[in-house]
């Protein structure tokens, strides 16, 4: 093994989720991953909308897009060659939300990792090399401003509730 000592700069790349949508990114492999997601999700949730775009690393190096909604497909496909590393997928969804897909997208064999799945404004972290781009890390919101009360423990179990996430 080569060990190899080179200048790598890392930047954010922000992403700003549409209105209605929810976002998310992960690391697969292969190029059939992009059909293989797209008949996961279409098979999780009746009526879903959604675009997925994977960058495919080797060969012509595109980035591949599936989807059953053109407009999603389209800003998939601009998000993902935006963060231009290799093996990510970026999905857009709306009338579903992350929690409803999840399992199943950790179900296709070419899913190796998720970094998230939020409606929140991301900023991915990219570091680039000689070699290409990789996906280091994101940011996914923003952050805490505190620890919630006993107020708030029972207004987030209520609201799980009320929108049957907990019984």
């Amino acid at each position: 093994m080569e060990r190899i000592l080179a200048p790598m700069d890392v930047s954010p790349v922000k992403i700003r989720v549409p209105e209605g949508c929810n976002l998310i990114l992960g690391q697969a492999h292969f190029i059939k991953t992009v059909e293989d997601i797209y008949e996961a999700v279409v098979s999780s949730v009746p009526g879903i909308k959604f675009g997925v775009a994977f960058c495919e690393s080797s060969g012509p190096c595109l980035v591949r897009v599936e989807g059953n909604d053109e407009e999603l497909s389209s800003m998939a496909a601009s998000m993902a060659l935006e963060i231009g590393a290799g093996h990510c997928f970026l999905m857009l969804l709306k009338q579903a939300y992350p929690i409803n897909v999840l399992n199943a997208l950790k179900n296709v064999p070419e899913v190796c990792t998720i970094f998230c799945a939020t409606a929140n404004p991301v900023e991915v972290l990219v570091a680039e090399t000689g070699l290409g781009r990789a996906v280091i890390g994101v940011v996914d919101g923003s952050k805490p401003k505190g620890i919630e009360d006993e107020e708030q423990r029972k207004e987030r179990r209520h609201f799980l509730r009320r929108i049957g996430y907990k019984k």
